[in-house]
């Protein structure tokens, strides 16, 4: 892998400037590009590593700040290690945050993160690819069927009520989708159990959709994460391995 330089920037979005990270492989040069969407922890360093990783592969990687209608980075005070379990009242503070993100404004910054990208000296244009983790993930689907021009891949991971009974379930996009999707679900995920993933397949499955769904075994909810109580470091490495293969070959 080559060296990957990051550094922060500023996105227009049609209600103000959301705060960013953006990074790419050292030496310039124009790259295929990858949204990035946080989960609810907000973007911090880890993700800033995340991204890095994704640029040292080759790729031109923007983490905004989902959040910043509520402030600029860091929107949250955050311990070293994050454990929802023995500090419950972090999601005092983020969870009203969150509701206030509606999928309306979500996918109204989506198409401001892909423009932005789109017109960057460092990109090679679109199509693109999107990854999301937890509530990222829904933001990732959405954003691959509001956008299907856009968006030649994507993937998700650990995500939360992806196909739930709401009416502006995310799975309900499955119809405009272009892209192929791969999905690695969480073991026992209180957000997305057994009946939501197979709701989720079979949307896809019904609208024609190139995909691949897989539950990691023994992997929690939010096991990407390295700096949180959640983290597997097995079900990271696949997650990776998945990643890179599908936008090696997507994207390219």
């Amino acid at each position: 892998m080559i060296a990957a330089r990051g550094t922060s920037v500023e996105i227009p979005t049609p209600d103000g400037v959301a705060d960013a990270y953006l990074t790419h492989p050292e030496g310039g040069g124009v790259h295929p590009s990858v949204l990035l969407c946080m989960d609810a922890f907000g973007l911090r360093p880890h993700l800033c590593a995340m991204a890095d990783r994704l640029a040292a592969e080759g790729f031109t990687v923007l983490v905004p700040n989902l959040f910043y209608r509520a402030g600029r980075t860091p929107v949250f005070e955050l311990p070293e290690l994050i454990d929802p379990g023995a500090r419950p009242e972090i999601f005092q503070t983020i969870g009203p945050i969150m509701q206030q993100l509606t999928p309306e404004l979500t996918m109204r910054d989506a198409g401001a993160y892909l423009e932005w990208l789109a017109d960057s000296p460092l990109s090679t244009g679109e199509p693109v690819g999107v990854t999301g983790y937890c509530m990222g993930a829904a933001m990732a689907l959405r954003t691959a069927g509001t956008y299907p021009e856009r968006v030649a891949a994507m993937g998700g991971f650990h995500g939360g009520n992806l196909a739930t009974d709401a009416e502006d379930s995310p799975h309900l996009v499955a119809g405009k989708i272009t892209a192929e999707l791969y999905f690695g679900h969480a073991d026992q995920d209180h957000a997305l159990p057994p009946e939501q993933i197979q709701r989720l397949d079979q949307a896809l499955i019904e609208a024609g959709i190139r995909f691949r769904t897989e539950v990691y075994e023994g992997a929690p909810h939010g096991y990407t994460q390295a700096d949180t109580a959640a983290y597997d470091e097995a079900g990271a490495q696949r997650h990776w391995e998945a990643l890179l293969e599908l936008f090696h070959r997507t994207l390219r």
